[in-house]
């Protein structure tokens, strides 16, 4: 396992929509296994592929309190079947550090996905990791959380990233 670069606002792989995975190789297990390790590292709560450079459609979440791998979902070619109800609630994102807002989420989401053997799951999800499942799912489709605010609040969120990156010293894209 290994800790990963990760790619932010300004990056085109996090603009693209990935591609769904078909070889359930030791190829994708080292991916998963990298993703979980950035996420730990990063303090995340979740990872998308497309987030450390990859364009295969897979995703790593974890809401426990533990954060010690025992509840970690990885989801490959996951797929949305239901949702219901709103909520609105802060988030941020490891591709936007510096940047937290108020976002219209779905309270409830159920997604099918496949896990790092090609074998079929469910998963319900309300409250966090309903929030983290669109988060995550979004990446996968190359839409940032941003995209889900007006203009005027996305331009002002691009304008403290790019801040944030400043005082990190890290280069900033065109955002």
């Amino acid at each position: 396992m290994a800790v990963c670069e990760l790619r932010y606002l300004g990056d085109g792989v996090l603009r693209q929509r990935t591609e769904p995975v078909e070889r359930f190789d030791a190829g994708l297990g080292t991916l998963l296994d990298d993703l979980v390790e950035t996420m730990y590292e990063n303090a995340g709560v979740g990872l998308a592929a497309p987030q450390v450079g990859d364009t295969r459609r897979a995703t790593v979440v974890d809401v426990s309190e533990a954060r010690d791998g025992t509840e970690v979902l990885e989801l490959v070619n996951p797929v949305v079947v239901s949702k219901s109800g709103t909520v609105d609630s802060e988030e941020g994102c490891l591709s936007i550090p510096g940047v937290v807002e108020t976002i219209e989420r779905s309270a409830e989401i159920e997604v099918e996905y496949q896990d790092r053997h090609g074998e079929p799951h469910r998963v319900f999800g309300v409250d966090l990791l309903s929030r983290v499942l669109q988060h995550e799912l979004d990446h996968l489709d190359g839409i940032l959380f941003i995209d889900h605010l007006g203009t005027l609040r996305r331009d002002l969120a691009v304008r403290e990233f790019k801040s944030a990156m400043a005082e990190k010293g890290l280069p900033v894209g065109p955002g």
